[in-house]
């Protein structure tokens, strides 16, 4: 049984604990963390790495009063337990559980919601910039990861706060850098030394008097720092503006805390350079790659994955898979284009193309505008790029991609894995919206293959397109009925009719194709008969084969997973606005205009009527209330017609 962690229910718990028994806290912790993250899976590696800093900030710090933004939530799994959710850390990313990253809707001791990386800076800048602006004194704390310093904005953000210089501290979380010779008695010493209240009250006093000679000043501090700089990887932060302390050993967590101590001291911007291991204290984690990130359940004894049952219905492989065999296959014969990836060469199967052509793949880091721009610009010099990025990620790239890329009249396919709901990762990953911002930009093509034979199709097709050339897909395998389809070839904005039916048509995009023939299933047992088309494109729609089904009956109906505004629907509507097309009804099936929290893919789905039961039901409503003129229907948001 737990000694401390059982007596801590807020930080104020924490600070009673003597000093000297912290080392016993961060033991406790580490197993209760790897046991409950056993069962849940989640982001250990990181949360394992970053234990002793949440403990040592929470023991000096006045949360909430003083602000952590943390960059990205990853490490701040024992921040949650302190500060009261350590027994609902058993449901974490579970349905009805708390969250895999911080949030406001959470606790109050979360400032932001933090899923996507690079923001922390930018973030705690901001807050430091309110409190003075307000009068307060509280502190301000900003926990970086080092992946998140490939991120551009973290750059922008340590410019402005170096410029600005407001009393806050920046913490470096560091556990790939080089910099072990550094981290020993010279270290040490030297960290002693510069973060000694005497030592900074000196230092201040001769600023203060040199401030009339900025000459002479540059030249004293210089000479300050020089020593440091001698053994420090420091040097481009002073230069920003920063004082810099570290690197120092992130385990050490009695150290940690009297460094801490006495930086938050100073009244000035700060730095400290803290060296981690991601895993650390469990073996498993710390030598499997995989252990370092994100995790599913897995048996704490072995660090063995814990196997799900196999699915009632053989399925084909993930989407991710097949993307990665099929360019790959391309990449043989085509030797015109390159892969890029923004840090995620693993998570979007470009793995085993770095492996094949080495020299034809390009990781650019948490830098997903850069990627855009990059690739814009290597179309201009005559290579062609496919860039595999998370459809929540690319977000960040939307001027690139309409200012670098299309603008500029280049060439770009854009691989958006994850695209539709992801389950445990919640509202920060759901790729429920890149129809809508990809839909507007002028000549973008979207593409949602429903096999690996479509996926290599839409692929060549992008490779030989004029602009960008969208090809969206969700987590997860390809349902079997669809991976068994025949393989046709098939032009940009060409459909498919899968099954003829009088009674209506149900236009399907990508993910959703499958649960269109499950539901026309169910409704031919109930005596409704309905065509099923996989789209294949959200835009450009094959106007043809919606002109065709509405000459056959006015109803039509679409499915997507992405929200209802600016989706595929919507793009249906507006086709035949357009046309000025009457007698047609359409009720569209898409995910509400709200963020959705976690959960899993198939409850998620049924809650929001996109299961194939709950297709088949609306659909059925809907034809019974038109077949008798009582209305458009339970949900007019959704369904409109054009007489």
């Amino acid at each position: 049984m737990p000694k401390w962690i059982q007596k801590i229910n807020s930080p104020a718990d924490l600070k009673k604990i003597p000093l000297e028994n912290l080392p016993e806290v961060a033991a406790e912790y580490r197993e209760y963390l790897i046991e409950c993250v056993s069962k849940t899976g989640g982001h250990l590696g990181a949360s394992l790495g970053a234990l002793e800093l949440n403990i040592a900030l929470h023991y000096l710090l006045d949360s909430p009063h003083d602000a952590i933004c943390w960059d990205v939530g990853h490490q701040a799994y024992v921040h949650k337990m302190i500060t009261g959710r350590r027994d609902q850390l058993a449901t974490i990313r579970q349905p009805g559980g708390i969250s895999g990253f911080p949030s406001p809707f959470e606790s109050e001791h979360d400032p932001f919601i933090v899923g996507h990386a690079g923001t922390a800076i930018s973030q705690a800048l901001g807050l430091a910039a309110a409190r003075d602006l307000k009068g307060g004194t509280h502190e301000v704390v900003a926990v970086v990861g080092d992946g998140s310093m490939t991120a551009g904005l973290s750059y922008e953000a340590l410019n402005n706060a170096g410029h600005l210089k407001k009393k806050m501290l920046i913490i470096l979380n560091d556990n790939k850098m080089s910099i072990a010779k550094n981290v020993g008695a010279i270290s040490q010493c030297l960290n002693r030394l510069i973060t000694d209240p005497i030592y900074n009250r000196v230092r201040n006093q001769i600023e203060k008097q040199l401030d009339r000679f900025p000459r002479l000043r540059k030249f004293t501090v210089k000479n300050l720092e020089a020593m440091k700089n001698i053994f420090v990887p420091g040097l481009i932060f002073e230069e920003l503006g920063f004082r810099y302390f570290g690197p120092i050993d992130g385990h050490d967590i009695i150290g940690l805390v009297k460094t801490l101590q006495r930086i938050l001291a100073l009244k000035d911007c700060c730095m400290l350079h803290v060296v981690t291991e991601k895993g650390k204290g469990y073996a498993f984690a710390e030598k499997d790659e995989e252990k370092l990130h994100g995790v599913t359940p897995f048996d704490v004894q072995t660090g063995e994955k814990i196997k799900t049952p196999a699915p009632a219905v053989k399925e084909g492989p993930a989407y991710t898979k097949a993307f990665s065999t099929a360019l790959s296959r391309i990449a043989r014969e085509e030797s015109g284009f390159v892969a890029i990836t923004a840090a995620m060469p693993t998570g979007t199967g470009l793995a085993e193309f770095q492996k094949e052509f080495p020299g034809r793949f390009f990781d650019v880091g948490i830098a997903e505008q850069h990627a855009v721009t990059f690739a814009g610009a290597l179309a201009k010099g005559g290579v062609r790029s496919v860039c595999a990025i998370y459809s929540t990620f690319l977000q960040r790239s939307q001027d690139n991609l309409i200012h670098d890329v299309a603008l500029q009249r280049l060439p770009l396919v854009v691989a958006l894995d994850r695209a539709g709901l992801v389950g445990a990762d919640g509202a920060t990953h759901n790729g429920v919206f890149d129809i809508s911002y990809l839909g507007h930009i002028p000549g973008c093509v979207i593409a949602s293959p429903v096999n690996e034979a479509e996926m290599e199709r839409m692929l060549r097709l992008g490779l030989k397109y004029s602009g960008i050339f969208a090809v969206r897909y969700p987590r997860g395998q390809i349902p079997a009925a669809l991976d068994g389809l025949a393989q046709k070839d098939f032009a940009i904005g060409e459909g498919e009719v899968l099954r003829e039916g009088q009674d209506g048509t149900i236009l399907a995009l990508g993910s959703m194709t499958a649960s269109a023939l499950e539901a026309a299933a169910l409704l031919k047992e109930q005596g409704a008969d309905l065509r099923v088309v996989n789209m294949r494109f959200a835009r450009p729609l094959d106007e043809s084969l919606i002109l065709e089904s509405l000459s056959k009956n006015p109803n039509l109906f679409t499915l997507e997973e992405h929200v209802l505004t600016g989706g595929f629907g919507t793009k249906v509507l507006e086709f035949l606005e357009s046309r000025s097309i009457s007698g047609a009804c359409v009720t569209r099936f898409a995910l509400p205009d709200r963020f959705i929290e976690h959960g899993s893919q198939k409850d998620l789905l049924e809650e929001f009527g996109l299961s194939p039961e709950k297709i088949a039901d609306r659909i059925l409503q809907e034809l019974r209330l038109k077949k008798t003129g009582f209305g458009l229907g339970p949900d007019k948001q959704n369904s409109a017609c054009r007489r």
